[in-house]
């Protein structure tokens, strides 16, 4: 059998959101049911990965080894509750850098595919703002938007998406493991 993924964004899916930038593991905090939902990925089959930008390195705002603690504290919260993330990807660069790693650009969905050789065709990606999607769609993978962190504003700003929308991650992935 074939691995099955899904790609999850971080700040405003996994986590709290902050427009001052998620900085520390002590503002790294997760939002309800986040890390049941990666559980629940996993219990049903799923490997997840994470895909964010992180462009508070470059702003100067922290370093490698405090986003390095951030998602280890991550990791070890999922754990504590059963579940696994297998990777993480981040662009450490700001939104005037050219890169090709930012998203709305595919590079780390594209990083990501030749890893661990996966099919994007068959991957959900899930996010919470409008270059999540774009980065999805632009990649190939399977979009979902949820409503939390930046989700609201993005429905505001594209109301005629057409995609599955869910309330949280803990919604969605019943979603994915319902039509999986």
């Amino acid at each position: 059998m074939t691995e099955r993924w899904v790609i999850l964004d971080r700040d405003g899916t996994i986590n709290v959101d902050s427009d001052e930038f998620v900085k520390s593991p002590e503002e790294w905090l997760p939002l309800p049911g986040s890390l049941e939902a990666i559980a629940e990925l996993n219990r049903h089959g799923f490997k997840v990965v994470v895909i964010t930008n992180q462009s508070g390195v470059a702003r100067g705002l922290f370093d490698l080894s405090t986003l390095s603690a951030m998602h280890d504290k991550m990791q070890r919260m999922a754990a504590a509750l059963g579940g696994r993330i297998e990777a993480i990807y981040f662009c450490p660069h700001g939104p005037k850098d050219r890169c090709g790693c930012r998203k709305p650009k595919a590079g780390l969905f594209e990083a990501f595919a030749r890893d661990k050789q996966v099919d994007l065709q068959t991957v959900y990606a899930v996010g919470d703002s409008y270059r999540d999607i774009e980065a999805a769609q632009a990649a190939g993978a399977c979009p979902v938007l949820v409503k939390t962190g930046k989700g609201l504003k993005t429905l505001q700003n594209h109301p005629r998406l057409n995609l599955p929308i869910f309330d949280n991650l803990y919604d969605a992935a019943h979603y994915i493991v319902s039509t999986s």
